[in-house]
Parts: C-alpha cells; structure tokens; sequence
C-alpha cells in the first residue's frame, strides 16, 4: 500500500464493496450486501494482465478464500500444516513483498487480505514461481474476517504496511489504525506476538504510536518508533514516497 491520499492498494474506506466477478467460484453471501459500516478498505477494481488472470483462474480455489463471515477459518486446514504459525498481513497491494518474505521464513505462515485482484492474481503467480507453500489470500473486509471467521489468540502476528492515511481532517476516522479496530485485533493474537505497522505519512504515524501506546494488551518494542526490520522489504511505494521527501516509520509492539 501506498501512504498518498489516493492509493493504488489502500486498505480503508467506507464503501461497500461489490463481490469480484472474477474470482473462480468466489460465493456471495448476503452479510456482504447486508452490513452497512465503515470497513477496512477502499475498494477498487484495476486492471489485469493476462498473468494475473491467468493466476487466478488456475491457483484461486487452492490458496484463497472469499471473506463473507459465515464460517470459521480453521488454520491448520487452511495452511495444510498444523501448528504452524500464522501472520495476518492487512492490505499486501501487489504482493511482491508478501512473497519476498514468506520466501524468507518458510516456519511462518502469511494470510494475506486486500481487496485488489490484480494482487491477487501476481501473488498467487509469485506463489507458483517461487514455490511458496506457505502463503494463503483472503478477498474481502479484514474487519469481517478478524470479527467473525478467526478465532482469538489464533494469530502469531499482525503486519500493516502503508495503509491510506486519509489526510484530511473530515476522513481520518476512515484510518485502518484506531482504537476499535485494534482492540478486535489484539484480541486475535496469541501472547508474545507481533504487531507491525508501517508509513509514511507523519500525522498517521503519530496516530498509530498513541493507539498501540495506549492499548492495555501491547508493548513498545522501542522507545517510540522502531528502526525497519530487514525482514520488511521496502516497497516501490515506499521508494516513491521516500523521493518525496517522506520519513518512513515502522512501530513494532508486541502481544502481552
């Protein structure tokens, strides 16, 4: 995700978003069309290469999954590897940087949730192309998927990268990062795991330190902002925001 005021993969909004045609077998169930609330991404719907589509039709039905709230999502089942542990990542855009990591630290699994399938589709080429075993998609609402299909303290960990910061006043209750959302998450991560989050939009990241400062359930891994992990690849998004001018930070805390 990009951290400028109109993201190419931003992952808040309030719109309600329309199922996606174009994912192989992918039901609709009536709490899509039914719950009316602000959710946790902008949809968009971008054009896609006959890769991406190609990707999608073919890899869909064994690595991913359509939000819809109805059912629990047992892991273990998911992932095929019981006991393995599993990070919800919340808006991988293209997912290049889902795969370089999950390249890296084949012991962890990564749940992957956006809502742009172009991603969707180069993920799942980048899943075949590097033989990834270890990487899921989910399509759709993270709020939904958080709130009614994991269980808590089934997570090992929570990524959130360059979310849109919504940089007017009149929209900032539109950011991913506020105190319900997090309160919910938190609820879904085993002690002892990590939260991390990333931009490069200052206010936004302001705001992010004072909500995961000001949870019961978190602490700071630093005093303040953290230093970027090298397991975090930086993005093209990132560099773009890096010409701007932009100062990245990274806040890392973990799960008492």
């Amino acid at each position: 995700m990009t951290s400028h005021p109109v993201a190419p993969h931003a992952v808040a909004g309030t719109a309600v978003a329309a199922p996606a045609a174009v994912l192989p077998g992918a039901p609709v169930s009536a709490a899509l069309h039914q719950e009316q609330r602000i959710r946790s991404f902008h949809p968009r719907k971008g054009r896609m290469s006959d890769a991406q589509r190609a990707a999608l039709e073919r890899l869909w039905k064994a690595y991913g999954i359509r939000v819809d709230g109805l059912a629990p999502l047992d892991l273990d089942v998911f992932f095929d590897t019981p006991g393995l542990p599993v990070v919800l990542e919340i808006g991988f855009g293209m997912g290049d940087a889902t795969a370089t990591m999950a390249a890296a630290d084949p012991g962890t699994g990564i749940l992957a949730v956006d809502v742009h399938t172009p991603g969707h589709g180069n993920l799942l080429r980048r899943i075949e192309s590097d033989g990834l075993d270890n990487v899921r998609l989910a399509e759709g609402d993270a709020v939904v998927l958080l709130r009614d299909q994991l269980a808590p303290a089934s997570l090992a960990g929570l990524r959130i990268y360059f979310p849109d910061p919504w940089p007017k006043a009149r929209h900032h209750k539109r950011r991913l990062i506020q105190t319900e959302f997090l309160a919910l998450a938190v609820s879904r991560l085993r002690p002892g795991s990590l939260v991390h989050c990333a931009t490069d939009w200052e206010p936004y990241a302001e705001q992010m330190l004072e909500v995961l400062g000001d949870s019961p359930d978190l602490v700071n891994e630093y005093p303040g902002y953290a230093p970027r992990p090298e397991w975090r690849p930086v993005t093209k998004f990132e560099r773009q925001g890096i010409a701007k001018g932009h100062i990245v930070h990274d806040l890392l805390f973990r799960r008492r």
